[in-house]
């Protein structure tokens, strides 16, 4: 994606360079990796990967059965207990809420990832499927007794997490079990024998030859029976497809939960608020679970993600989204229409009668390439419209009013009976622990460039753009909200009532603050553009900020008129 520097940008980039260049390149393997053809989307065979079924429940930590499971933003799930405990957090400020200022690091090896404390939840799905597997277990063991066979543990060498040379000296454990390859396989993991990166051989203890294949087909399609309402989406009521775990532990299809994170903020299911962009690009999918549904039953994987293609693809176009040529238009802001062209009242019906989504993009006045489309006639980012109240008119005419939903960037375009039409990629912002990242890198180094500065020019200014980069998230919001009272104090024009009521007073969340500035702040609309390309909270800030101090240099008063800037 390409980022257009702007005056907002750190002033510790190349600082950050020359840190970067001097870190080695790790090449780490997850400790939780599981084999290729457990990765799959093909079907497992009860009796004969009875091995690979049992690893998919099993913790990567502490290799028992999964216990009080939580899946961790990363996508990576372990039992509770083996989280690490939570440390605090410096130089964070968005999300500003308390439970974000302890993290969490993920305990996989090779991951790394920090998390913070509020977004380790209990995994409700996966606790559920956890006690309905174990119970069940449990009652098939009293009808699979005299059935022996004998489990013999082979390690597999990890050289993330131990020495080749003391694996090799070590003897895998050995156990003589009941109840067919999958019990003895569960059984002897509950023991705490059973690695998680081991492998097994099993060697069969019956008098007349029989590999009791038959106590395995069967257990696996009981479990089947018994966990299929579990692995059901909550928003769609059908099977889970690229099921998707939010931070509260609930789970559900990552189109289904997309779909609602475009109208709201809130889990569908607890109402919890939950701090995630509506395309959830960032997020990562639930590994376990999505393991667990290709394994066990990737025809219905298959035939749900065939319906839903088929479900959401108009016809053979691959330019699905209509493009409205006209104005900027904003992400969380209204957008008001008046449609009397022919070729966008043909548009208007279409969309009305379809999803009532469709893209807004600016004129491209100065005839600039537009990335890889070239010279077109229109901006490549635009923003996502959806209508939320429309008027027809008898003369055909309309009345739109719509709400930016979302961001995006133009990949291809054509013609469709007079009106343009395209392929869009959503554009959102990174994931709030890089985010979090960020703001702790560049308001720590500035800060210490600060302070060194100071100690050489006691009696010097310090350069704005450092003493920018200073300040956290939350006190560039606060700043930015600061002068925005001070202007509706001294009446700015641009800050009447009227403006108010259609756009709302001042968000208090850093996110959105920038869009709605923007939205009632008569400055050109070129430069209000850049927002869109941006994918971080913290740049938008400060490039409202640099607005700001522009408009103070001006010395504007409530008379003066903004087309200044």
């Amino acid at each position: 994606m390409n980022r257009q520097r702007t005056k907002g940008c750190s002033i510790v980039e190349s600082i950050e360079q020359t840190f970067e260049s001097m870190v080695p390149a790790k090449d780490f393997m997850l400790d939780n990796e599981l084999p290729a053809e457990v990765q799959e989307a093909t079907a497992l065979d009860a009796h004969h990967d009875a091995r690979q079924l049992v690893r998919l429940v099993q913790c990567p930590r502490c290799s028992l059965p999964l216990s009080t499971p939580v899946t961790l933003p990363c996508g990576h799930t372990v039992c509770r207990s083996c989280l690490p405990a939570p440390q605090p957090r410096s130089n964070i400020s968005y999300p500003n809420t308390p439970d974000r200022l302890h993290g969490i690091s993920c305990p996989l090896l090779g991951c790394g990832a920090e998390h913070a404390a509020a977004e380790c939840s209990v995994d409700v799905t996966l606790t559920k499927l956890m006690d309905l597997i174990k119970a069940e277990i449990v009652q098939h063991k009293p009808a699979t007794e005299d059935t022996p066979t004998l489990l013999e543990e082979i390690l597999q060498t990890d050289k993330t997490s131990m020495d080749e040379k003391e694996v090799l000296g070590e003897k895998g454990h050995q156990q003589l079990l009941h109840g067919g390859r999958l019990v003895s396989t569960f059984t002897m993991a509950e023991m705490g024998n059973l690695r998680y990166s081991s492998e097994l051989d099993y060697h069969i203890g019956s008098s007349d030859g029989n590999n009791y294949e038959e106590l395995d087909v069967t257990l696996l399609e009981r479990l089947r029976e018994v966990t299929h309402k579990e692995l059901d989406c909550l928003v769609c009521y059908n099977l889970m497809l690229d099921p998707t775990t939010t931070t509260c532990g609930h789970t559900f299809c990552r189109r289904c939960l997309a779909r609602v994170m475009d109208h709201s903020s809130i889990c569908p299911f607890c109402r919890r608020e939950l701090h995630v962009p509506a395309s959830l690009q960032n997020q990562s999918s639930n590994t376990i679970l999505n393991s667990l549904l290709n394994a066990l039953c990737p025809d219905l994987v298959t035939a749900r993600a065939e319906a839903l293609k088929a479900e959401e693809q108009a016809g053979d176009n691959l330019l699905s989204t209509p493009l409205f040529i006209c104005t900027l238009s904003l992400p969380s802001m209204p957008t008001f229409l008046h449609v009397f062209e022919p070729r966008y009242r043909l548009m208007m019906r279409r969309v009305i009668e379809g999803n009532r989504q469709f893209g807004m993009v600016m004129y491209n006045r100065t005839h600039a390439a537009q990335g890889d489309l070239g010279e077109v006639q229109f901006l490549e980012y635009g923003t996502l419209l959806e209508i939320v109240n429309y008027e027809i008119l008898r003369d055909g005419r309309s009345f739109i009013e719509t709400r930016g939903i979302g961001r995006f960037k133009v990949k291809a375009h054509g013609m469709l009976d007079g009106y343009n039409v395209s392929r869009i990629e959503r554009v959102e912002d990174v994931s709030l622990a890089e985010e979090a990242i960020q703001e702790q890198r560049e308001t720590t180094m500035a800060r210490d460039y600060a302070e060194a500065f100071f100690r050489q020019n006691p009696q010097t200014q310090l350069p704005t753009n450092v003493a920018l980069e200073t300040l956290s998230t939350q006190q560039l919001l606060d700043a930015c909200t600061a002068f925005v009272r001070e202007m509706r104090e001294a009446s700015a024009p641009w800050l009447r009532e009227r403006i108010i009521q259609v756009y709302g007073e001042p968000p208090q969340d850093p996110a959105t603050f920038p869009y709605w500035f923007a939205s009632v702040v008569p400055i050109v609309e070129e430069e209000k553009y850049v927002l869109l390309q941006t994918t971080r909270v913290r740049e938008r800030l400060k490039i409202v900020y640099s607005w700001i101090g522009r408009i103070r240099g001006q010395r504007w008063s409530s008379g003066n008129a903004c087309s200044i800037l």
